[in-house]
């Protein structure tokens, strides 16, 4: 497998973290995400959003979308809940992921940690919101459960430990949510875990 890839994207990140779980060989090729010039040649005939991660399997089929390659590559395994509704809930989480959470503390995280840009106080007042609110949510939860699903570690685990572990980047204050902050700490002891620096 070929992973086009970016060492600093949380989505990546988490395709990575699930194939060092999973003991799966792949190909690494960075992607920059700040200078998206070669987008197009680069990814064109894998990608029509043209954005990492992009995965080619070994058959040559692509997958796009950090979730869907993450789905996909954890059928069968633990990771992914033989009960229907626990696959339902897992992938409530994930929907939840992209729609409340990633939009808010990815993009803060991007902007102000990695694009190095120049947001004004109120895009970065409302990100910040949104992003607490997403803490919030997941704290509700997790002051419940060890684990987003009930007490199995699965793909909700990853998709939303990829952007919430470094947070901080973005300025959040992960100590106002303590079952989070435990939480981070039960996945980071998972067997195979391995940092976003890998």
């Amino acid at each position: 497998m070929l992973l086009y890839d970016s060492q600093v994207s949380g989505n990546c990140y988490k395709v990575r973290l699930l194939l060092a779980h999973l003991g799966m060989p792949y190909e690494r090729r960075e992607v920059d995400v700040i200078d998206r010039s070669d987008r197009r040649e680069l990814l064109g005939e894998l990608n029509p959003a043209l954005r990492v991660p992009t995965l080619v399997l070994d058959d040559g089929r692509p997958l796009a979308e950090s979730n869907a390659i993450i789905w996909h590559l954890a059928q069968g395994s633990d990771y992914v809940p033989a009960d229907a509704f626990a696959r339902a809930k897992v992938l409530q989480w994930l929907f939840f992921e992209q729609y409340s959470h990633e939009p808010y503390i990815a993009v803060l995280r991007f902007w102000l940690a990695v694009a190095r840009s120049d947001p004004t106080r109120d895009e970065i007042d409302a990100k910040r919101a949104g992003g607490y609110a997403a803490l919030e949510a997941m704290e509700r939860q997790l002051e419940h459960s060890s684990f987003l699903v009930g007490h199995a570690y699965t793909i909700a685990d990853i998709a939303l430990y990829a952007y919430t572990h470094v947070a901080h980047e973005a300025g959040f204050e992960l100590s106002r949510h303590p079952a989070v902050a435990a939480w981070l700490e039960r996945v980071a002891a998972q067997p195979g875990h391995v940092p976003i620096t890998a």
